[in-house]
Protein backbone atom coordinates (compact mmCIF):
# COMPACT_ATOMS: atom_id res chain seq x y z
CA UNK A 1 0.00 0.00 0.00
CA UNK A 2 1.19 3.51 -0.82
CA UNK A 3 0.27 7.07 0.08
CA UNK A 4 0.76 10.57 -1.28
CA UNK A 5 0.69 13.52 1.09
CA UNK A 6 0.21 17.13 0.06
CA UNK A 7 1.20 19.65 2.72
CA UNK A 8 -0.23 23.15 2.40
CA UNK A 9 1.22 26.07 4.37
CA UNK A 10 -1.73 28.36 3.85
CA UNK A 11 -3.67 31.18 5.48
CA UNK A 12 -5.49 30.36 8.74
CA UNK A 13 -8.60 32.16 7.56
CA UNK A 14 -8.88 29.87 4.53
CA UNK A 15 -8.93 26.56 6.42
CA UNK A 16 -12.72 26.12 6.39
CA UNK A 17 -12.84 26.73 2.63
CA UNK A 18 -10.08 24.13 2.23
CA UNK A 19 -12.00 21.57 4.28
CA UNK A 20 -15.14 22.17 2.19
CA UNK A 21 -13.11 21.68 -1.00
CA UNK A 22 -11.74 18.34 0.21
CA UNK A 23 -15.15 17.09 1.36
CA UNK A 24 -17.15 18.23 -1.64
CA UNK A 25 -14.70 18.00 -4.56
CA UNK A 26 -11.41 16.23 -3.86
CA UNK A 27 -12.90 13.35 -1.86
CA UNK A 28 -15.59 12.37 -4.40
CA UNK A 29 -13.10 12.69 -7.27
CA UNK A 30 -10.62 10.35 -5.57
CA UNK A 31 -13.38 7.86 -4.71
CA UNK A 32 -13.92 7.37 -8.44
CA UNK A 33 -10.25 6.68 -9.28
CA UNK A 34 -9.19 3.05 -9.59
CA UNK A 35 -6.84 1.94 -6.84
CA UNK A 36 -7.58 4.77 -4.43
CA UNK A 37 -8.10 3.56 -0.86
CA UNK A 38 -9.25 6.81 0.71
CA UNK A 39 -8.37 10.32 1.77
CA UNK A 40 -7.68 12.14 5.02
CA UNK A 41 -7.13 15.79 5.94
CA UNK A 42 -5.30 17.12 8.99
CA UNK A 43 -5.48 20.82 9.83
CA UNK A 44 -3.80 23.27 12.20
CA UNK A 45 -6.18 26.21 12.18
CA UNK A 46 -3.81 28.57 13.99
CA UNK A 47 -0.83 27.94 11.71
CA UNK A 48 -2.82 27.49 8.49
CA UNK A 49 -1.08 24.16 7.86
CA UNK A 50 -2.95 21.22 6.28
CA UNK A 51 -1.87 17.74 5.25
CA UNK A 52 -4.09 15.94 2.74
CA UNK A 53 -3.12 12.27 2.26
CA UNK A 54 -4.46 9.85 -0.33
CA UNK A 55 -3.91 6.08 0.01
CA UNK A 56 -3.38 3.68 -2.89
CA UNK A 57 -3.50 -0.07 -3.53
CA UNK A 58 -0.18 0.02 -5.41
CA UNK A 59 2.61 2.33 -6.47
CA UNK A 60 1.41 1.96 -10.07
CA UNK A 61 -2.10 3.23 -9.35
CA UNK A 62 -0.68 6.12 -7.32
CA UNK A 63 1.66 7.16 -10.14
CA UNK A 64 -1.07 6.75 -12.75
CA UNK A 65 -3.31 9.19 -10.85
CA UNK A 66 -0.78 12.00 -10.79
CA UNK A 67 -1.82 13.86 -13.94
CA UNK A 68 -5.49 13.59 -13.00
CA UNK A 69 -4.92 14.93 -9.49
CA UNK A 70 -2.49 17.74 -10.25
CA UNK A 71 -5.29 20.23 -11.07
CA UNK A 72 -6.99 19.32 -7.77
CA UNK A 73 -3.79 20.02 -5.82
CA UNK A 74 -3.33 23.33 -7.62
CA UNK A 75 -6.93 24.24 -6.82
CA UNK A 76 -6.33 23.37 -3.18
CA UNK A 77 -3.29 25.65 -3.11
CA UNK A 78 -5.35 28.49 -4.61
CA UNK A 79 -8.05 28.07 -1.97
CA UNK A 80 -5.71 27.72 1.01
CA UNK A 81 -3.04 30.15 -0.20
CA UNK A 82 0.65 29.77 0.57
CA UNK A 83 2.98 26.97 -0.46
CA UNK A 84 2.48 23.28 -1.26
CA UNK A 85 4.74 20.22 -0.91
CA UNK A 86 3.99 16.74 -2.31
CA UNK A 87 5.59 13.57 -0.88
CA UNK A 88 5.19 9.89 -1.77
CA UNK A 89 5.26 7.13 0.85
CA UNK A 90 5.00 3.41 1.37
CA UNK A 91 2.61 2.37 4.16
CA UNK A 92 4.68 0.21 6.53
CA UNK A 93 2.21 -0.05 9.43
CA UNK A 94 -1.52 0.67 9.72
CA UNK A 95 -3.60 -0.11 12.79
CA UNK A 96 -7.01 1.48 13.40
CA UNK A 97 -9.77 0.82 15.90
CA UNK A 98 -11.76 3.94 14.96
CA UNK A 99 -11.31 7.56 13.88
CA UNK A 100 -10.64 10.24 16.46
CA UNK A 101 -10.87 14.01 16.43
CA UNK A 102 -7.14 14.87 16.43
CA UNK A 103 -3.71 13.53 15.46
CA UNK A 104 -0.05 13.83 16.35
CA UNK A 105 2.42 13.49 13.48
CA UNK A 106 6.12 12.77 14.02
CA UNK A 107 8.79 12.79 11.31
CA UNK A 108 11.84 10.65 12.14
CA UNK A 109 14.94 10.06 10.02
CA UNK A 110 16.96 6.85 10.27
CA UNK A 111 17.02 3.13 9.50
CA UNK A 112 13.48 2.50 8.30
CA UNK A 113 13.49 -1.27 8.84
CA UNK A 114 14.56 -0.83 12.45
CA UNK A 115 12.05 1.98 12.89
CA UNK A 116 9.18 -0.16 11.57
CA UNK A 117 10.16 -3.09 13.79
CA UNK A 118 10.25 -0.89 16.90
CA UNK A 119 6.89 0.61 15.91
CA UNK A 120 5.24 -2.80 15.48
CA UNK A 121 6.76 -4.68 18.41
CA UNK A 122 7.25 -2.05 21.11
CA UNK A 123 5.24 1.07 20.37
CA UNK A 124 1.90 -0.25 19.07
CA UNK A 125 1.20 -2.41 22.16
CA UNK A 126 1.98 0.54 24.42
CA UNK A 127 -0.24 2.86 22.39
CA UNK A 128 -3.14 0.40 22.63
CA UNK A 129 -2.96 0.64 26.41
CA UNK A 130 -3.06 4.45 26.33
CA UNK A 131 -6.48 6.00 27.13
CA UNK A 132 -8.12 7.68 24.15
CA UNK A 133 -5.94 6.02 21.50
CA UNK A 134 -7.70 5.42 18.15
CA UNK A 135 -5.17 4.55 15.46
CA UNK A 136 -1.54 4.57 14.40
CA UNK A 137 0.29 4.45 11.09
CA UNK A 138 3.87 4.57 9.88
CA UNK A 139 4.66 5.81 6.38
CA UNK A 140 8.19 5.51 5.01
CA UNK A 141 10.06 7.25 2.22
CA UNK A 142 12.98 4.99 1.31
CA UNK A 143 14.80 7.57 -0.82
CA UNK A 144 14.82 10.14 1.99
CA UNK A 145 15.29 7.65 4.84
CA UNK A 146 12.31 9.35 6.47
CA UNK A 147 9.48 7.88 8.52
CA UNK A 148 6.19 9.65 9.25
CA UNK A 149 4.32 8.27 12.29
CA UNK A 150 0.75 9.39 12.96
CA UNK A 151 -1.37 8.60 16.01
CA UNK A 152 -5.02 9.64 16.32
CA UNK A 153 -6.91 10.33 19.53
CA UNK A 154 -10.54 10.47 20.64
CA UNK A 155 -10.18 13.95 22.16
CA UNK A 156 -7.66 16.76 22.47
CA UNK A 157 -7.53 16.06 26.22
CA UNK A 158 -6.47 12.45 25.54
CA UNK A 159 -3.83 13.57 23.05
CA UNK A 160 -2.48 16.15 25.50
CA UNK A 161 -2.36 13.57 28.31
CA UNK A 162 -0.40 11.19 26.07
CA UNK A 163 2.41 13.67 25.35
CA UNK A 164 4.94 12.49 27.99
CA UNK A 165 4.57 8.84 26.93
CA UNK A 166 4.66 9.84 23.25
CA UNK A 167 7.90 11.75 23.79
CA UNK A 168 9.46 8.62 25.27
CA UNK A 169 8.19 6.33 22.47
CA UNK A 170 9.36 8.75 19.79
CA UNK A 171 12.83 9.01 21.31
CA UNK A 172 13.02 5.21 21.52
CA UNK A 173 12.07 4.83 17.86
CA UNK A 174 14.68 7.39 16.79
CA UNK A 175 17.35 5.75 18.94
CA UNK A 176 16.61 2.25 17.65
CA UNK A 177 16.71 3.59 14.08
CA UNK A 178 20.05 5.33 14.68
CA UNK A 179 18.42 8.56 13.55
CA UNK A 180 16.83 11.75 14.78
CA UNK A 181 13.44 13.38 15.29
CA UNK A 182 12.90 15.95 12.54
CA UNK A 183 9.57 17.47 13.61
CA UNK A 184 6.43 16.86 15.68
CA UNK A 185 3.08 18.55 15.05
CA UNK A 186 -0.48 18.18 16.35
CA UNK A 187 -3.55 18.58 14.14
CA UNK A 188 -7.34 18.35 14.07
CA UNK A 189 -8.64 15.47 11.96
CA UNK A 190 -10.94 17.36 9.60
CA UNK A 191 -11.75 14.56 7.14
CA UNK A 192 -11.22 10.79 7.18
CA UNK A 193 -12.55 8.50 4.49
CA UNK A 194 -10.14 5.57 4.58
CA UNK A 195 -10.21 1.94 3.45
CA UNK A 196 -6.62 0.91 4.13
CA UNK A 197 -6.50 -2.61 5.60
CA UNK A 198 -4.78 -3.56 8.83
CA UNK A 199 -1.01 -3.74 8.27
CA UNK A 200 1.07 -4.68 11.32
Amino acid sequence: MYARSTTFHGRPGNIDAGIAFVKNEAGPTLDAIEGCRGLSMLVDREAGQCIVTSSWASEETMRASDDQLRPLRDRGREILGGSMQVDDWEIAVMHRTHHGECCRVSWIQGDLLAMAETFRVAILPELERTPGFCSASLLVNQAAGLGCATTSWETHAAMEASRPAADDMRSRAASDAGGEIIDVHEFDLAYAHLHVPEMV
